[in-house]
């Protein structure tokens, strides 16, 4: 009996032995290509297990950088630059298809067909606020891919008076960020991750102050399934220099995530960003006109619908935008803020806030924006962007390696 089991297990063995061969035969190439990118990913985490053991140090044991608008210095850095992102609802991580509008907010859409193409976005605010960008891209090879870029924002003149209104004069007050930007693909094509260093400067009437902030990125994008997915960990830095000696202010930490899916043979994205991760609650109460907690004719308390406020946290967090693609050179966008929603609209006139929309289109070797976001009954903001590939003028198409 013990011999005929002996003899079954060897069996047993050969055959295992026999399959193996035939699989190694037979898909030699791909056995190898899942080795070398098994040893490929080990080697790539030995490199980065510092940096990211430093980055999920910050985020998780450092409460106090789980701030909001209005507790922070430098907030112009969360403001929607180009046009695209605008009218998608002000927020666009998850999309990568060559617009180096984009990689503003995400650096690891920075790819090699951007090397030298240039990008210009201007914004007409609110009261006579104005502010814009401009940036150039470059593709080095078996190095990667850099952006350099200005973002500036202009608040306007303004009186200058005492406090018992004496004028004297005018003053001026401005901010600007000094932005390089590093992406490039690890494992495979699918996956980017990228980088921005952002020097940050502030001029507020006679106050100055500069710090520095870096955001971290990470894109992985499915071309034949039209899928992209994105994680964003911005403005982790320090306020160097304050406005005034030791009162030293936080950044606007943020991490985001966001998906995007364009179905085959439909001509539409939709894209989701989830943004504000390291704080759940972002309700704001007005101390003016706080919420009923109890009946004013009974007294009684009023019942909570607990689903009910979950779901509008949730929603704060939440950025829709949605791309129309009508010809190879015209998009149609709209998008949706729920939180701008909720925190701009007139209870008894709620109007568009917090909805936006824009189009775009390529005239000759130029592609334009325009987006139009609606913050409030008071109006709206306008962004423009226009970007070119200075290649076009020379006769000289950049072609990526993968593609020779």
């Amino acid at each position: 009996m013990n011999r005929m089991n002996r003899s079954a297990d060897c069996q047993r063995d050969n055959l295992h032995s026999v399959f193996l061969f035939i699989l190694l035969r037979c898909n030699k190439t791909l056995f190898l290509s899942f080795i070398r990118r098994i040893f490929l990913f080990i080697f790539v985490l030995m490199k980065i297990r510092k940096v990211l053991f430093l980055l999920f140090s910050i985020v998780l044991a450092s409460p106090a950088l789980a701030q909001v608008g209005g507790n922070n210095t430098y907030e112009f850095l969360n403001l929607p630059i180009s046009a695209r992102v605008s009218a998608l609802g002000g927020n666009l991580i998850p999309v990568k298809d060559n617009d180096l509008n984009v990689s503003l907010i995400n650096p690891s859409l920075l790819s090699d067909s951007m090397s030298n193409n240039v990008a210009l976005s201007y914004i007409n605010y609110f009261a006579d606020i104005n502010y814009g960008y401009v940036a150039y891209a470059k593709h080095f090879d078996k190095i990667g891919n850099f952006s350099a870029g200005i973002h500036y924002l202009d608040y306007g003149k303004f009186i200058r008076a005492d406090e018992i209104g004496n004028t004297d004069g005018t003053f001026g007050a401005s901010e600007m960020s000094f932005n390089l930007a590093y992406a490039r693909s690890i494992i495979d094509s699918n996956l980017t991750v990228g980088a921005t260093l952002k020097t940050i400067y502030s001029q507020l009437e006679s106050y100055s102050s500069w710090g520095s902030a870096l955001d971290v990125a990470a894109t992985y994008v499915r071309p034949s399934q039209g899928f992209a997915a994105a994680l964003v960990i911005k403005n982790m830095g320090r306020q160097w220099k304050p406005y005034v000696e030791g009162n030293r202010e936080k950044l606007p930490f943020e991490v985001q995530i966001g998906i995007s899916k364009k179905p085959k043979h439909v001509p539409f994205r939709l894209s989701i960003v989830y943004e504000n991760i390291e704080k759940w609650d972002l309700t704001y109460i007005d101390p003016a006109n706080p919420p009923l907690t109890e009946d004013p004719l009974t007294g009684e308390p009023i019942k909570q619908n607990k689903t009910k406020i979950w779901a509008d946290k949730f929603m704060r967090h939440v950025v829709i935008g949605g791309e129309f693609i009508i010809t190879k050179n015209l998009f149609l966008r709209v998008g949706y803020n729920y939180q701008r929603r909720k925190e701009l609209k007139i209870p008894e006139k709620k109007g568009m806030a917090g909805i936006s929309f824009g189009f775009g289109f390529r005239i000759y070797k130029f592609h334009f924006s325009y987006g139009r976001a609606v913050y409030h009954l008071a109006g709206p903001s306008n962004n423009f962007s226009i970007s070119c590939d200075l290649n076009s003028f020379y006769g000289k198409k950049f072609k990526s390696p993968a593609a020779q």
